[in-house]
């Protein structure tokens, strides 16, 4: 009886080439999905702008919830971030490109 198995140098040959492909996929996502500083510049510039409107029309207390929205969502980042071990200023670039970085797809 006979039965088709694979030996330890296939399944060796078989792990690397998983283990390969997985990397090139994480990086072609990350590619795809990396925003630089100059493109939290735009989102934060956009999102003055947009407080900057919310406070002519609609006031001071809708203005300030908005801002904190924002402000919670840049201190979860660089929580986050921390945790996970950036440290100092790269901590705080990475957080700032995590909460303004989407101005990179809004720009041409």
């Amino acid at each position: 009886m006979t039965h088709d198995s694979k030996s330890g140098e296939d399944a060796g040959a078989s792990a690397d080439r998983y283990t390969r492909d997985i990397r090139a996929d994480r990086q072609a996502v990350r590619k795809a999905l990396r925003a630089d500083v100059g493109g939290a510049h735009i989102g934060l510039f956009v999102t003055v702008i947009a407080l900057v409107v919310i406070a002519s029309s609609a006031g001071p207390r809708w203005t300030l919830i908005v801002s904190g929205c924002v402000i919670a969502g840049f201190a979860l980042a660089w929580a986050v971030i921390r945790l996970r071990g950036g440290r100092g200023g790269d901590a705080l670039r990475r957080a700032y490109v995590a909460t303004f970085g989407w101005g990179d797809y809004v720009s041409p």
